[in-house]
């Protein structure tokens, strides 16, 4: 049993009670029709609710702006890694709408409430044998989160971020009125709230394309010696219309992997299969360091769908082995399992809050050209000697926009060039103005390289180095059009404290304590026990596709 687990589900399996049922079932429940009938009654039973919830929201919404005074939005979790401004008078309670309000094969769309996670949705959607064409890598990002912030992943160099694959959307404005926006209506609003981090409006329904999900994702591992051996091998795989998915992970400078899927229900003899969900399992980013190491070659295997889907969940990519680095504690293959329950992504953001933690993180997603890269990559080794990096080739969004962006134009004078993220996670320096000093250096040396960060995390520009960045004159005048003033603007969402957060210390036990070693990482790791956020892992239906249907394979 690990160390945390309840006794009663200490082996893994949910617990179970007897109930006695008749032994032949009614011929009623055996008729089809009646099913039916059942299921359009379910959907009627959720459209109805989500109305009367978006009433109440509307309602609470209208009350601020009646007072003229600014509110936030409480979804009920997070993955941004900004500490939160929400107090017990200033937010609108939106954390009920987080279900899945209907799937329809025939013209391949989801309509969703904006708090349904990846991994529920994934369940539900592959039940129909489809899938999201991006789909967030960390199973408990939104789907709400995917549209107001900034979410690029693997399929993202062909589909563009995730925003893009939505077809419309239900907000509910600023002053208490309720409308729909998509390409056709109120479509200025429909692209400018994407990224705009809520700042437009809430968002309260999503309508989302969906794509035919396949068994596996054939993945092809290529070692490479450079960054820029990795741009010139992801320009090449990105250009096979084939491939569905590219990322790639740097090691060090002379040593990282790119990494290319292709969605097949087709199983090679010769390709092994291998999963990541499960405490026995490696973590992905490990799996790619020895698939790699010492060989020239590339290697292929079959990665089960949802199990590639969700491949950094466990270690978060591996800002969970900063955890062990903080303990003190030995990083191995034991370790990792005894501790799994906390290596997911939801409990380790749960912790990473409560913790303080964050303060002495960085963790920053930063857009770069394919031609600063090798600059920027030279510059992180130097300034801060954090390795692994994550890159993600991304198709540019039409401008103006709040997502990461470049003024790059393809040869041909007419489409914007593709994009390099550069994800860099790890420890920052552990003293407050340091830390803000490193960032504010971080910041410079994206600009300076035309690049952008993205805006999950904290910024440290002051406001008029932010709208020097962004298009002040587009986005005020979206906010004056659909008087969203009762909402913190972008700016004021995203900013961080000129003092590296020394002011909050001492206003909650573990600010109290955040500079004495362990005494934070404890009450970090209690509030991720108290919150029950492991529980979501454990019980998540995509670790088992598999057993009863197409979509993966038998445990």
């Amino acid at each position: 049993m690990r160390p945390h687990t309840p006794s009663w589900i200490a082996n893994g399996r949910p617990m179970l009670l007897a109930i006695r049922v008749p032994a032949s079932p009614s011929a009623l429940l055996l008729n089809g029709e009646y099913t039916r009938c059942l299921s359009v009654a379910a959907k009627a039973a959720l459209s109805h609710s989500h109305d009367r919830a978006v009433q109440r929201i509307a309602a609470s919404v209208r009350d601020f702006y009646d007072r003229k005074k600014k509110f936030r939005i409480y979804h009920g979790s997070t993955n941004s890694t900004r500490q939160s401004t929400i107090t017990r008078n200033n937010y609108v309670d939106t954390s009920p709408l987080s279900h899945v309000l209907r799937v329809n094969p025939e013209d391949r769309t989801a309509l969703v409430e904006p708090n349904v996670p990846m991994d529920r949705l994934v369940e539900e959607t592959m039940k129909y044998g489809l899938i999201p064409p991006v789909v967030m890598e960390f199973p408990g990002i939104t789907v709400g989160g995917g549209y107001a912030g900034t979410s690029g992943e693997s399929s993202s160099f062909k589909h563009g971020f995730f925003n893009r694959t939505i077809n419309n959307v239900e907000m509910v404005l600023a002053n208490g009125k309720v409308l729909n926006c998509s390409d056709s209506e109120n479509a200025d609003l429909f692209h400018g709230a994407a990224g705009a981090l809520g700042s437009l409006g809430v968002t309260t329904r999503i309508e989302l394309q969906l794509c035919e999900a396949k068994k596996y994702v054939e993945t092809t591992y290529y070692p490479v010696s450079s960054i820029v051996e990795a741009i010139e091998k992801i320009e090449e795989v990105t250009a096979d219309p084939e491939v569905d998915h590219v990322d790639g992970i740097l090691f060090s400078k002379t040593k990282g992997a790119v990494m290319a899927g292709r969605m097949t229900d087709t199983q090679e003899n010769t390709a092994p299969i291998n999963c990541f969900s499960d405490a026995n399992d490696s973590w992905f980013y490990l799996h790619v360091k020895n698939v790699v190491s010492g060989k020239k070659d590339s290697t292929t295997e079959l990665i089960p769908l949802a199990e590639y889907l969700f491949r950094y969940d466990r270690g978060g990519f591996w800002v969970g082995a900063l955890a062990f680095d903080y303990f003190k504690m030995p990083f191995n293959n034991f370790t990792r399992w005894w501790l799994d329950d906390f290596l997911h992504t939801r409990m380790m953001y749960t912790a990473l809050h409560a913790s303080g933690q964050s303060k002495k993180c960085i963790i920053q997603d930063l857009v770069l050209s394919y031609s600063t890269a090798e600059q920027f990559v030279e510059y992180t080794d130097r300034a801060f000697g954090i390795w692994p990096l994550w890159l993600c080739p991304l198709r540019q969004s039409p401008q103006p926009t709040m997502h990461p962006h470049l003024k790059e134009i393809d040869s041909n004078g007419q489409a914007l060039k593709p994009m390099l993220n550069i994800g860099l996670y790890g420890w920052g320096p552990s003293q407050p103005d340091e830390f803000v000093k490193a960032n504010r250096d971080l910041e410079r040396k994206v600009r300076e390289l035309g690049g952008m960060k993205w805006l999950y995390a904290q910024t440290y520009y002051d406001e008029e180095e932010f709208w020097d960045i962004y298009d002040r004159e587009w986005y005020d005048a979206l906010r004056e059009k659909y008087d969203a003033a009762a909402l913190p603007s972008a700016y004021d969402k995203v900013k961080a404290a000129a003092d590296g957060g020394k002011q909050a210390i001492g206003t909650n036990l573990g600010s109290r304590l955040g500079s004495l070693w362990p005494f934070s990482g404890f009450y970090g790791i209690k509030k991720a026990i108290d919150s029950g956020a492991y529980l979501a892992a454990r019980s998540s239906a995509w670790r088992s596709i598999g057993e009863r249907d197409r979509f993966g394979t038998k445990r």
